[in-house]
């Protein structure tokens, strides 16, 4: 059986601006992730993302990158139970 997860990730640095939603959005999707990616007021950006074990860390990996013209100095990430709740993966603007 596919072991099903939760993660909250909070990406700091060059990330506002760079084209980072649509670079994670558009991998999430391609993963079978769902869950949304969405800016914050102090500067980084929050991606809530759930799905197969295996497709998170895939995703994590490529948040430690990011786009070319962004730059990640840290990530935090946050493990949870697998909700469910989300039909797909979006943008929150």
């Amino acid at each position: 059986m596919r072991e099903m997860s939760r993660i909250k990730i909070k990406v700091y640095g060059r990330v506002q601006g760079v084209g980072f939603r649509s670079f994670i959005s558009y991998h999430a999707r391609r993963l079978g992730i769902r869950g949304y990616v969405r800016n914050l007021p102090d500067g980084s950006v929050e991606i809530v993302a759930e799905g197969e074990k295996i497709s998170l860390e895939k995703l994590i990996e490529l948040v430690k990158k990011g786009p070319p013209s962004a730059r990640v100095d840290r990530i935090d990430i946050y493990y949870s139970d697998y909700k469910g709740e989300y039909e797909g993966f979006y943008i929150i603007y």
